[in-house]
């Protein structure tokens, strides 16, 4: 029951066709006529900023940046603080299995 079996293949069904036709190649002919150049984008510029716009980029760019610093920070303060609390545990059952074995 637990044996396993190589499947049996099955032999191959593919059918080959009689007869074949030949087919002559023909030119395609042109549907379409039209013999007017596209049209010309004009060339774009630079980007130009006004007075408001360059302060409110700028604006936002101090912002980003004092946010994810800000988000930063905390994150380190948060490590920080967890391995201090660690260190403290550690010298403190260091301390109470010193005290405990020589008892």
């Amino acid at each position: 029951m637990l044996r396993p079996q190589v499947p049996t293949n099955p032999l191959p069904t593919i059918t080959t066709p009689a007869t074949t036709a030949e087919l002559q190649p023909q030119p395609a002919q042109a549907l379409c006529q039209h013999h007017t150049p596209a049209p010309v984008t004009p060339a774009r510029g630079a980007v130009h900023l006004t007075a408001g716009a360059t302060v409110a980029a700028i604006g936002a760019g101090t912002v980003a940046v004092l946010v994810i610093g800000a988000v930063l920070v905390g994150m380190f303060l948060a490590i920080s603080i967890t391995a201090g609390s660690l260190a403290v545990v550690a010298v403190v059952a260091r301390s109470m299995l010193n005290s405990q074995n020589k008892r």
